[in-house]
């Protein structure tokens, strides 16, 4: 008997993505103590190919087999939301961290924050722009979900384009504020928690990026429909949520923390 769950048929991309994830483990712990890359580079491209055949075997299942029922996208809204629900807990963390040195600067730092030593960046130039890019890309993932619900494609595919765009530009500026910047990841807890946090946060911008991309082509290639898009919107959720983050991470570690 037939039952609105769709049951999940035999994959390798569970076994290639951890294999992957070691592997880049390894390589990033030699390429940190100088040794060979190859490691690292095995890793990148065995997650690249798990990305990629696993979005193909998604995209299948959604689009041309007809498995996502209404009951199967409930669970998945539910399994991103608690993704989303984890994610929240990771920086969490990073906050933590920053606020217990921050908040209590040890002797060791000068006694204050920032540390003596250490020159902090300007919160009204660059990262300033970053957040007037991030949130310009919230207004334009947000047009683009409206156009996608009322059938108008044109515009929900300029409206990606624009946020992808965006994504990409936010990304260019934040590797280039790194490059400029007058303290590293070993200048004390300030440069550990500044760099960690920030960086992690610009890892998840990249991926969002790309989860977009992905999403632009899909309506491109016209694989959504006005009521069954949640691919769209798990996009549009985890992009919402990268722009919160860097609100706090602006208004904290930018801003409060210069």
């Amino acid at each position: 008997m037939r039952n609105p769950f769709h049951l999940v048929e035999f994959s390798p991309w569970p076994l290639t993505g951890s294999l992957g994830a070691m592997f880049l483990t390894i390589g990033l712990t030699y390429w940190f103590h100088n040794q060979s890359i190859i490691t690292l580079i095995i890793g990148l491209l065995l997650i690249l190919l798990t990305m990629l055949q696993w979005w193909r075997d998604i995209i299948r299942e959604s689009t041309f087999q007809g498995y996502h029922t209404l009951k199967v996208s409930l669970g998945m809204r539910m399994g991103m939301l608690l993704f989303i629900t984890s994610e929240v807990c990771f920086f969490f963390a990073f906050f933590w961290a920053y606020f217990h040195s921050s908040l209590a600067p040890n002797t060791e730092l000068g006694a204050c924050w920032p540390p003596v030593y250490v020159h902090p960046l300007n919160p009204f130039q660059v990262p300033l722009l970053n957040t007037a890019i991030l949130l310009a890309s919230g207004v334009t993932v947000t047009w683009a979900h409206h156009s996608l619900m009322c059938g108008n494609l044109k515009e929900s595919t300029q409206s990606m384009l624009l946020t992808v765009s965006l994504g990409i530009y936010f990304t260019i500026l934040q590797a280039e504020e790194y490059s400029e910047a007058s303290f590293s990841i070993s200048d004390s807890v300030y440069g550990a928690t500044f760099f960690v946090a920030t960086g992690f946060h610009g890892l998840h911008v990249i991926i969002g990026s790309l989860f977009l991309l992905t999403c632009l082509m899909r309506i491109m290639y016209h694989h959504f429909s006005t009521n069954h898009h949640f691919g769209f919107e798990a996009a549009a959720w985890y992009w919402h949520f990268v722009d919160v983050v860097w609100l706090i991470l602006y208004t904290c570690i930018y801003w409060w923390g210069s």
